[in-house]
């Protein structure tokens, strides 16, 4: 009888031992696990300041700055898809649209439901005179986010092509979100054919 509980007592033991190695490993491998994933948040987090610092350059319209600072971007991480808008809009902005539009293009492929890498290419678009194609790219944009600079985008092309009815239809929608946009307005040349109309200064002011 003794043996006998020396033998269950043994087997539990050894049952208890494995479970408690077993239980080991599956922390081991968590912690692992959640250090591999904090590890990738701080990179992700690195590379995002770094192509904003880019995003940055280019508003100060450091263009070659700004397309160096995104290079470094994708060097480090190739899927890294918002380094490619920027460096792409950039590219644009500094003259060179087919080179730019690629660079665009392949955010979009890594992020196709990116409201900024729509945004962009609408831009890109709109900026060398593709109008129509500009406004179907915003109008994905708009898909994503209700973005004042979407609508604002919009209502410049139309307000070139002399369309006041809709340039105030969709500037008065900027501005619904964003109410500094009517000094925006004001002064860009886009709205010059309509700048004169009463539904124009009504909306902005004089």
């Amino acid at each position: 009888m003794k043996k006998h509980i020396l033998i269950i007592s043994f087997c539990l033991l050894v049952l208890f031992s494995f479970a408690s190695c077993a239980g080991n490993k599956t922390n081991t491998s968590q912690e692992n696990n959640n250090a591999a994933e904090i590890a990738a948040r701080e990179k992700a987090a690195q590379l995002d300041k770094k192509a904003q610092e880019g995003y940055d350059l280019f508003f100060a319209h450091k263009y070659d700055d700004a397309i160096a600072a995104e290079d470094s971007v994708i060097a480090e991480d190739p899927s890294f898809f918002k380094a490619y808008y920027i460096k792409g809009i950039t590219q644009c902005y500094a003259g060179d649209y087919e080179k730019g539009s690629k660079n665009i293009d392949k955010a979009l492929e890594l992020n196709p439901d990116d409201y900024m890498a729509r945004f962009n290419k609408a831009l890109s678009l709109e900026l060398y005179r593709h109008y129509d194609e500009a406004l179907i790219w915003y109008d994905k944009s708009l898909e994503i986010s209700k973005g004042e600079w979407s609508y604002y985008g919009i209502a410049s092309i139309y307000g070139r092509k002399g369309d006041t009815e809709n340039a105030v239809k969709y500037l008065r929608l900027a501005i619904e979100i964003n109410p500094d946009i009517k000094n925006e307005a004001r002064n860009e040349a886009d709205f010059n054919p309509v700048k004169h109309s009463k539904e124009f200064k009504e909306l902005v002011g004089e």
